[in-house]
């Protein structure tokens, strides 16, 4: 059985929907560093770093960085599809996964936490807000690359929803990401609608980010 250490909301939604698609048995730990409890020791013995999520396979390895662990599930479990069968296309799949990792993910990085980027910014909070800002409008531009490099076809990863669809789905709800691309470039936007809709992708998503309660 698989053990993923993660959070609402976090990342590890991505790997906890490929978990879904693949039918394998898993556990999630609820923890992170942004909201330790005790599970938050047991992550930092197996991932020094404190990330979210981290997986920890059957064999007792331990597995991090949301594109790698991804990469690995379509391996393990090609019958799920959550890598192209074909070499070029899963080529083009994996260079998603790096992309978004690479550019999107870690400009979240610097929005949530602008003061570990420059020196002496804790406590400033006008250089953090420039920071944010600037990394804010790289992220968008990051998207919109995306959009144009990635067409779906019908989906993300390919003729099956797979591991790039999840990532992305997962990464652009964050720092303004789905507003911004519902108008710079709204056919990625409505397939990041349709991922989430996908059996076995929403009920995950679901727990995630649940739906806001109508006001009465």
């Amino acid at each position: 059985m698989y053990t993923l250490y993660g959070k609402t909301g976090s990342g590890s939604a991505s790997i906890e929907a490929a978990l879904t698609l693949v039918r394998a048995p898993f556990r999630v730990v609820e923890t992170a560093s942004w909201a330790q409890n005790e599970a938050f020791a047991d992550l930092l013995a197996v991932n020094p770093l404190g990330q979210v999520p981290t997986l920890v396979l059957d064999d007792g390895s331990v597995l991090s960085e949301s594109a790698a662990i991804l990469m690995h599930l379509g391996s393990a479990h090609p019958d799920a599809k959550l890598l192209p069968d074909h070499a070029s296309q899963r080529a083009q799949a994996l260079r998603g996964l790096v992309f978004i990792a690479a550019n999107c993910y870690s400009a979240i990085s610097i929005i949530d936490f602008p003061e570990r980027w420059c020196e002496n910014a804790e406590g400033d909070e006008a250089v953090q807000q420039r920071i944010r800002a600037g990394a804010r409008t790289r992220l968008h531009r990051h998207w919109e690359m995306f959009a144009d490099v990635f067409p779906a076809r019908p989906w993300l990863s390919g003729a099956d929803l797979g591991a790039l669809d999840l990532l992305a789905a997962v990464v652009s709800k964050w720092s303004g990401a789905r507003q911004h691309l519902a108008q710079a470039r709204p056919a990625l936007h409505d397939t990041l609608l349709r991922i989430e809709a996908h059996p076995g992708v929403s009920e995950v998503f679901a727990r995630h980010w649940p739906p806001k309660k109508a006001e009465s």
